[in-house]
């Protein structure tokens, strides 16, 4: 437990705050990189692709958003974990790829499984 004045950090909250945080460059990324997120929802067969990067945009707020407060954390861990398992999927469709560091699907697949552990403790 980490005592930061006088709020306590568990670990569940560690995890909590981590799993929320790592959503919001990944909204901001398909907002600022708008054309290139079409791209990618294109080629994994969402169409029409800007509907559908929007929505996970908006997915993702509202996700990093419950996370980050603390509130129904259960569900939005669940919810989180069922995203991020999509997600992997759509990124071993479009690139065929395990590594995250070549483009693969192992990054959001590990994080969809740190989102079940929370969801399990919480």
């Amino acid at each position: 437990m980490i005592t930061i004045a006088s709020y306590s950090l568990t670990p569940v909250d560690l995890l909590r705050l981590v799993c929320g945080f790592f959503f919001i460059p990944h909204a901001i990324g398909k907002f600022t990189a708008q054309e290139a997120s079409f791209n990618f929802f294109r080629a994994a067969g969402f169409k029409p692709p800007a509907p559908f990067a929007f929505a996970a945009m908006g997915i993702e707020v509202v996700l990093a958003a419950l996370l980050l407060a603390g509130y129904q954390v259960s569900a939005a861990a669940w919810i989180s974990a069922a995203y991020l398992l999509i997600a992997a999927a759509a990124t071993l469709k479009v690139t065929k790829k395990w590594l995250w560091h070549i483009g693969g699907c192992e990054y959001p697949l590990f994080w969809a499984l740190c989102c079940v552990v929370l969801a399990m403790l919480s």
